[in-house]
């Protein structure tokens, strides 16, 4: 957590700004070019016009000399290493993500500064082949980026089909038909491009004449990648000393790993505890809270971040309101009643924002169980603080609906108790604690998203438009103390709030 007295106080009202700008991807490579940096693209050279669209990972082999060099470039063009966890980090690739403010995605960068290929579980092969394909490496005919010459690519194309095509492998497997016409795709326009004997010498480059021979059987055959069984053993045995490890520790290493992966995959999709499973944030994770009245969008803006981040960096939801969100096994079966209760009760007292509020003051039973329902509300938002700021500790991003206060009291996601008259201290002392754990544990980035009251009672028309009116007033006197608070207009095309939202996101991490 980011000291009180270095943290950023401001809050401004954003919209949209037309501005053109350089292609990043295309900044990059050209600096690589200015700062004398060898390097060339050396997957499928097929697939380079979409990757260089922003639809794809990067994937660079850079001069292991030149490293250090082309980090500088990445940086100082706005990208950020974003380090892996330690099962899926390995020290001759590094990647750098960066945020295309034109389209609104992200962009990866993967540096491979050795060569490093087989199951996607576990890369335990290098193919020592770096400074041969760098050097043989050609420009693009129409696009500004090196490429492999079209005989080192199927070569290469072969060597990786044999060592990464396994069924053992629970990552290929599971999108085992693309991954086969990826090869077999790219394996045909290469045939088209280079000829036998040029293809042929090249293999005797790079392997020997047995292999070589059998490569070329394999680009202009017919038969499937998969199922050239003895160049499969033949490129294995070849590639065999350059194992990062033996044959019995490669295979408890992939067991291991495949549960971690599934470990992760259901954390992701399912559990959403705060252990990171992928790719973490330098320097530390962020708590991101998104806040505004009923209405605002906060729910959609929060899944388009979600969906955007996600495939790249670990990210985490964390809902800590009572309404629709997903809440906690202890806070399920009461928001299951909830319906109920209202049905029984018919009207709410003063206080209530949504369905028939009366201006009577709360009556004993609905007190009752208002006081048994913030206890366990208090419960869930103390839990789920500490999981955030865990979360956030372990480098990842945290992404909060609706943050706890208690700046102004009978305000949104403040203590419930306070609407009630006849209730105990120390049940009052006990629920404070928690919205003060809350103003102690203050989110990195607030993000406000502002609509008119037309607005908000359009979306939400079982709201009091009274309640509507004093809630959108009191939104905006919220300070939230110690975290860089954003104002986004949320009156603008949802595509120009969710293209906002992203850029001070990408701002924080």
């Amino acid at each position: 957590m980011r000291p009180t007295d270095a943290v950023e106080k401001v809050c401004l009202v954003v919209r949209s700004e037309s501005r053109e700008a350089i292609s990043p991807i295309l900044a990059v490579l050209t600096d690589f070019e200015r700062q004398g940096v060898s390097y060339c693209y050396w997957k499928s050279s097929r697939r380079v016009v979409s990757v260089l669209n922003g639809e794809g990972d990067i994937d660079l082999l850079i001069e292991k000399h030149h490293q250090h060099r082309a980090e500088a470039v990445l940086l100082q063009q706005g990208f950020k290493r974003f380090p892996s966890v330690g099962w899926r980090e390995h020290p001759a690739i590094s990647s750098f993500l960066g945020f295309d403010e034109a389209n609104g995605g992200l962009i990866h960068f993967h540096l491979h500064f050795c060569l490093i290929i087989g199951e996607r579980i576990l890369k335990n092969y290098r193919i020592p082949w770096e400074r041969k394909l760098l050097d043989s490496a050609v420009a693009h005919p129409t696009l500004p980026i090196r490429i492999l010459d079209p005989a080192s690519e199927a070569i290469l194309l072969v060597a990786r089909a044999c060592l990464e095509l396994r069924r053992l492998d629970p990552i290929t497997l599971r999108t085992w038909q693309a991954a086969i016409k990826k090869f077999t795709l790219d394996r045909e326009e290469l045939a088209v491009r280079v000829d036998r004997r040029t293809l042929c010498e090249r293999a005797c480059e790079l392997m020997d004449e047995e292999a070589a021979e059998m490569v070329a059987d394999a680009i202009y055959g017919r038969q499937k990648l998969e199922t050239y069984r003895r160049l499969r053993r033949t490129i294995r045995a070849y590639f065999a000393p350059y194992r990062t490890y033996n044959g019995w520790e490669a295979r408890l290493r992939s067991a291991a790993r495949v549960l971690l992966w599934t470990a992760g995959t259901l954390n992701k999709r399912l559990l959403h505890l705060p252990r990171p499973w992928s790719r973490r944030v330098p320097g530390g994770g962020c708590v991101v809270a998104l806040t505004g009245v009923d209405g605002s969008g906060k729910t959609t803006v929060g899944t388009a971040i979600r969906t955007w981040l996600t495939a790249e960096i670990d990210v985490i939801p964390i809902y800590l309101g009572t309404g629709n969100g997903r809440p906690s096994l202890l806070l399920w079966p009461f928001k299951l009643m909830v319906p109920l209760i209202a049905c029984t009760l018919g009207t709410k007292p003063k206080g209530a924002s949504h369905g028939k509020i009366s201006n009577r003051p709360a009556g004993p039973i609905y007190s009752m169980l208002l006081t048994v329902w913030a206890m366990v509300v208090a419960w869930e938002k103390r839990s789920k603080l500490l999981a955030a700021r865990r979360g956030s500790d372990r480098g990842m991003v945290i992404l909060t609906d609706r943050y706890p206060q208690n700046e102004i009291i009978g305000f949104n996601d403040g203590p419930l108790l306070a609407r009630l008259i006849a209730v105990p201290l120390w049940l009052r002392r006990h629920e404070a604690a928690v919205y003060a754990l809350a103003r102690r544990l203050p989110p990195d980035l607030v993000i406000k998203l502002m609509v008119s009251p037309e607005t908000a009672a359009r979306r939400e028309p079982d709201m009091d438009p009274v309640v509507i009116r004093e809630r959108i007033s009191e939104l905006k006197r919220l300070a939230f103390p110690g975290a860089r608070v954003v104002c986004v207009d949320a009156e603008q095309p949802l595509a120009e709030v969710i293209r906002v939202v992203k850029r001070e996101v990408w701002r924080e991490l």
